[in-house]
């Protein structure tokens, strides 16, 4: 029986795919459903999974030699979840990713992903743009910590994730922004009384 969601999710990657790769995409692709809470990967994996998290929110963090926990990025729902670590340079992941709610995903392998999409000039298009918003938004993240003040990446922060708020604990917000929950309870309050 075909897959009317791996249909679709396919159609947004790759309109232009042929017969053959669709079906061999359809046939590789694996719907995942996981609890709150569940590892996707971990610190030290060379996992080589792809995921699309079709619902859901996923936490990227990582835990210092001291055992602090960091948060590097919270990852919501229609976005491709990897272990870009291993993936682009074969080095084992320096971060966890953890399902912060029940989550539902299709899930690849990159191998098997690579040796399709490197047959077709469509998908290697569709990867080349992948990869350069991959970069513009390491870049900007970059940027947002130099030309930036935390006041001013919380309201950025805001207005791209306008939900996360209320879908995570504000410690992970704080790492992310590069403040202590205390200085992001502070900027909260500034921006209220300017209101």
């Amino acid at each position: 029986m075909i897959d009317l969601e791996k249909l679709r999710t396919l159609y947004r990657f790759g309109k232009e795919i042929t017969l053959n790769d669709a079906q061999e995409l359809l046939k590789s692709a694996k719907s995942v459903s996981l609890g709150k809470r569940s590892t996707l990967f971990e610190q030290g994996s060379k996992d080589s999974a792809i995921y699309y998290l079709r619902k859901g929110l996923v936490r990227m963090y990582h835990i210092k030699d001291n055992g602090e926990e960091i948060t590097f990025s919270l990852i919501p729902e229609h976005n491709v979840v990897a272990n870009f670590d291993f993936i682009a340079t074969e080095n084992p992941s320096k971060f966890y990713y953890e399902t912060l709610e029940d989550s539902s995903f299709f899930s690849i392998d990159y191998q098997i992903l690579d040796s399709i999409v490197s047959k077709n000039q469509k998908l290697e298009s569709n990867r080349k743009f992948f990869l350069r918003k991959i970069i513009f938004e390491v870049k900007e993240r970059l940027e947002n910590f130099v030309l930036m003040n935390p006041e001013e990446r919380y309201i950025k922060f805001m207005k791209d994730f306008p939900d996360l708020s209320n879908r995570v604990p504000d410690k992970y917000i704080a790492n992310i922004l590069g403040v202590t929950p205390v200085s992001l309870s502070r900027i909260r309050k500034r921006i209220v009384s300017k209101k």
